[in-house]
């Protein structure tokens, strides 16, 4: 079954069409590395996300698109998931809640979400406060490390004011041998290939991409400070 069957199956399954009734069904799932669950997730978030101005656009439906293609036919389905979000009584923290119940212990996946949300809020190329306010409170309510947190707002808006060890877990006090060791363990989590081994559309590559440019790059500042110390 290709992702968007399985989607549609997971919609059929629910018995009211509701968000609500949705992810009942996904939680019966969420034990599966299934992109179909992970798509749906992300669909209704990003709809909470644009929301937060108020009203929900094709223009940002468009934007949304831009990063997570999806075929032509399939469009009136993610409008759906969309409007089903937009529908929903829960706010964008009780959502983002229930995301982080639906991938707990998948501390990963969770971080892709968060990822992909940074991509709605900065699709105008603005930071506005309240968009990065809302992405805190999704990292929050993910229960996503502050290394998390602050390695995923590098990746989009820059890693000059990050510290490089804090990306990386490590301070300066860790060993040169096991910061390396941190180093390798984050390249082979956000691989492409491992996204797509734990249910993360292979559309969504850029996620990778993104992050392992400041992972790679934080990497790079570490060991250049250790050269200049040695």
């Amino acid at each position: 079954m290709t992702i968007w069957e399985r989607i549609k199956a997971i919609l059929s399954a629910a018995h009211e069409n509701t968000l609500g009734a949705v992810m009942k069904e996904m939680d019966k799932r969420r034990r599966e590395k299934d992109a179909a669950v992970f798509s749906i997730a992300l669909i209704a978030l990003s709809a909470k996300m644009a929301k937060a101005d108020g009203v929900v656009t094709d223009d940002e439906i468009s934007v949304f698109g831009s990063f997570f293609a999806y075929p032509p036919e399939e469009a009136e389905r993610v409008n759906m998931l969309f409007r089903l979000a937009m529908e929903d009584v829960a706010g964008f923290d009780m959502y983002a809640r229930q995301v982080g119940k639906l991938f707990s212990q998948q501390e990963t996946i969770l971080e892709d979400v968060l990822d992909c949300l940074f991509f709605i809020a900065l699709a105008d190329g603005v930071a506005h406060p309240k968009e990065m306010e809302l992405l805190r409170v999704a990292a929050d309510e993910f229960g996503l490390s502050e290394m998390a947190w602050r390695r995923v707002k590098a990746a989009h808006l820059g890693h000059e004011k990050e510290d490089p060890y804090a990306i990386l877990g490590v301070t300066l006090e860790t060993p040169d041998r096991d910061i390396r060791q941190a180093y390798l363990k984050l390249v082979r989590e956000n691989h492409p290939d491992a996204l797509v081994a734990r249910g993360i559309p292979a559309e969504l590559v850029k996620i990778a991409e993104h992050r392992m440019a400041v992972i790679n790059k934080a990497y790079e500042a570490i060991t250049a400070d250790i050269d200049r110390k040695s």
